[in-house]
């Protein structure tokens, strides 16, 4: 058996939250691509129906489903109909989120609706969908694993009213090893990627400004923004047996960003 054989997912059913989405759709084709049957579950049927048919016309199984996945009984439907298609669940990927360039404001000044906002799709879209999936993986006694999408800001402030995003994304990373600690008696490994900006539509407009570009990739010491591509290999990693004794870990994946800081 070769080593790279840990990497496969056949056999497995994947659940990407927010696979609509472009960093979602991408990591449901190449979980698609290591061997797993696939479900994307989006706020918007056309965009889980264009993922899905991408993992398709790859080869693979993909169920695509439209639900608010922040709402508790819309997590649970979405989990009952994998679990129904496919048999079970064994591995869920977090791919709702952003939002955080669409609503800057002072710190001082911060409202509550933006606030909550982000905080939605950020934070309580994790925590419901993963309860929903973490429940089946208890009740089914397989194990399991949760990816989560924390980020730079996480770690690292930023002069630009971020404070809802990086408050959501500190307790995404918190959430993280809170989860590996409590779940690991279940045989469910909880791990997470950080990535500084990535390459996709919701941040066409500030990558768009040349100014703001060059003062990001002038941060980067690899000279360039992220794409989702470069997310693919971790996310991999920790989706499959090549991570059985990683849990709790948040991988940073930002060109070595906060290695400068």
């Amino acid at each position: 058996m070769s080593q790279l054989d840990a990497f496969r997912l056949d056999g497995r059913v994947a659940f990407v939250s927010g696979g609509g989405g472009a960093i979602g759709s991408a990591l449901a084709l190449a979980l698609a691509g290591a061997g797993a049957r696939v479900a994307v579950a989006d706020i918007d049927q056309a965009h889980a129906d264009a993922a899905a048919d991408k993992v398709r016309t790859a080869g693979a199984e993909c169920l695509a489903l439209a639900a608010d996945i922040t709402r508790e009984a819309e997590a649970e439907r979405v989990v009952d109909a994998i679990v129904t298609q496919f048999g079970g669940l064994d591995i869920i990927v977090n791919a709702v989120g952003g939002g955080a360039g669409k609503v800057l404001f002072d710190a001082q000044a911060y409202p509550r609706d933006a606030w909550d906002w982000i905080m939605e799709i950020n934070l309580r879209s994790t925590l419901v969908a993963t309860q929903a999936a973490v429940r089946q993986m208890v009740k089914a006694g397989h194990g399991g694993r949760v990816v989560n999408i924390s980020s730079v800001r996480a770690q690292l402030g930023i002069n630009a009213g971020y404070s809802a995003y990086v408050a959501a994304k500190g307790a995404v990373s918190s959430l993280t090893r809170q989860w590996a600690t409590e779940w690991a008696k279940h045989g469910i490994n909880v791990n997470a990627i950080a990535p500084t900006f990535v390459d996709t539509p919701q941040v066409a407009m500030l990558l768009d400004d040349p100014a703001f570009k060059s003062s990001l990739v002038s941060r980067v010491p690899l000279g360039r923004v992220g794409e989702t591509s470069d997310l693919v290999g971790a996310v991999l990693f920790f989706a499959s047996d090549a991570s059985s004794f990683v849990t709790g870990q948040i991988l940073t994946i930002d060109g070595g960003l906060t290695a400068t800081q």
